[in-house]
């Protein structure tokens, strides 16, 4: 079951390798390990958050 639109999706992989890449450049904290939560749900296009809060971004029923 889908909760999240393509652009959506689109923006939480960006920010998601964004944050991914402050554990390999920049100041090489562990804290960018936390982009692993918007990569995933871009990825799968499911964010519990949104589920808890009966959010729906996805243009296309899932019932």
């Amino acid at each position: 079951m889908k909760n999240e639109g393509n652009v959506d999706r689109i923006i939480r992989v960006i920010v998601g390798l964004g944050l991914l890449s402050l554990v390999v450049i920049g100041p090489q904290t562990l804290w960018g390990l936390v982009g692993l939560v918007p990569l995933l749900t871009g990825i799968f296009g499911f964010c519990p958050a949104y589920k808890l809060l009966g959010m729906n971004t996805c243009p296309v029923s899932n019932k």
